[in-house]
């Protein structure tokens, strides 16, 4: 006899992979890897990785059922720009000083697990103020001592001294911490030095602050701050060290400076023009562009007084990212899923998808921006993005086709990674 389970499964399988098989019964199954929607599916799972994908077939006497059959089934999602190990933002610019590292350790995690529960299974971890916070977050996951999302962490941000990776606005006599200082860089050499001490202590991947940034008080958005010269030492590095490096970029000289210096991606890109649109696609750069995030800044930001100057520069660069958005799509640029979680609270990062069809892609696209194309630029195709034999057992299921209103992956109605339901 089949052993069917549901919603009410055992916590214990939520906490570590089983080492038995169990199958999976999708109504529906997205295949990302080709784009197609496929029907009534059995996936089988061995050792937390898909073994098998087959038309539905009643599995062996006594097997574990999981009955998704009334359920779209896709692989876990991937967000290429959150900031797990930080404090949501708010209206005071003094709060990440407001925090001590072990209360951002105890933060970190409930992010990690909201992150977990709403259908995110790997996320790119791309900065937090207290140095290697993302780090230990990461480990503590892999460990199992608390639940989130698979990581990958770059330890902390490149940036010149008062960029967009400081913390600013602060009296000129304020003592930031050091550990909040970690990536400031002043010369070439310095960069090279940093990006290897990040790497030395488990950094997985590099971010780079090219430019200034909407949030962080005296730096602008269009304005470059690292040097070219910065930024390659920084891709050689990583290059030597099998890794990679992404740039935090909005504006349009920046983000090609960045390309230019041989970054894999950029964050934001905000204020591109058709010269670096052509650039990323010659190059075969990636844009993570977190379309949704301004009007979250705006609505949220003008109801609870965030600074002026921090919603002066939202208006200026979101409406030109999201053309920027559209003719890269068009253009067939590779496009990321990367919300700026952390900027507003984490678990509401499907919120973009609907934004990134409104602005040019499909919902197989948006999807594939969420698996596929985000699992490559971490390396990580063949483990995470797809449910093809070999991949991780990390999955969604929402009641609805998000084919047909892609709305429907902002409730997620169960979750699975590496063959443990987690919801």
């Amino acid at each position: 006899m089949v052993r069917r389970i549901g919603i009410a499964l055992a916590f214990t399988l939520a906490t570590a992979a089983p080492a038995e098989t169990l199958y999976v019964h999708a109504g529906r199954l997205i295949d990302t890897e080709r784009g197609a929607m496929l029907a009534d599916r059995l996936i089988r799972v061995e050792d937390g990785r898909v073994a098998a994908v087959t038309p539905y077939t009643p599995p062996p006497a006594g097997a574990r059922l999981i009955d998704w059959s009334g359920y779209t089934v896709l692989p876990g999602l991937i967000d290429m720009h959150v900031h797990l190990a930080d404090t949501e933002e708010t209206n005071n610019i003094a709060e990440p000083l407001l925090h001590s590292v072990s209360e951002i350790a105890y933060i970190g995690a409930r992010h990690a697990r909201e992150t977990l529960m709403a259908g995110f299974t790997s996320v790119h971890d791309v900065g937090c103020f207290r140095a290697f916070a993302d780090v230990a977050l990461r480990d503590a996951i892999n460990r199992g001592d608390v639940i989130g999302p698979r990581m990958s962490a770059v330890g902390a941000y490149i940036t010149t001294p008062g960029g967009g990776g400081e913390v600013t606005g602060f009296a000129p006599d304020v003592q930031v911490p050091a550990d909040m200082r970690v990536g400031v860089v002043t010369d070439a050499a310095d960069a090279t030095r940093k990006v290897n001490y990040l790497f030395q202590n488990g950094a997985d991947s590099i971010k780079l602050i090219a430019t200034g940034a909407v949030l962080a008080q005296g730096t602008e958005p269009g304005q470059q701050e690292l040097s070219e010269d910065e930024m390659h030492a920084a891709v050689l590095v990583a290059a030597a060290r099998g890794s990679w490096v992404t740039a935090h970029a909005h504006g349009a000289e920046g983000i090609k400076s960045a390309m230019r210096a041989g970054v894999k991606a950029i964050e934001h890109a905000s204020l591109i023009d058709d010269e670096g649109i052509a650039m990323a696609k010659a190059k075969g750069v990636y844009l993570d562009m977190d379309i949704y995030n301004g009007d979250y800044i705006n609505d949220v930001g003008t109801r609870d007084g965030w600074p002026a100057d921090m919603l002066r520069k939202n208006r200026d660069t979101t409406e030109a990212q999201r053309e920027g958005f559209r003719k890269a799509v068009k253009a067939g640029v590779k496009l990321t899923f990367g919300t700026d979680a952390g900027v507003y609270p984490h678990g509401l990062n499907a919120r973009q998808f609907k934004y990134m069809v409104r602005f040019g892609m499909t919902p197989m696209q948006a999807i594939q921006a969420a698996t596929v194309t985000s699992a490559a630029l971490l390396n990580w195709s063949k483990d995470v993005g797809a449910l093809s034999p070999g991949h991780y057992a990390d999955m969604v299921a929402v009641a609805n086709d998000p084919l047909v209103d892609i709305s429907a992956l902002e409730h997620v109605d169960h979750v699975m990674k590496g063959g443990a339901i987690v919801r």
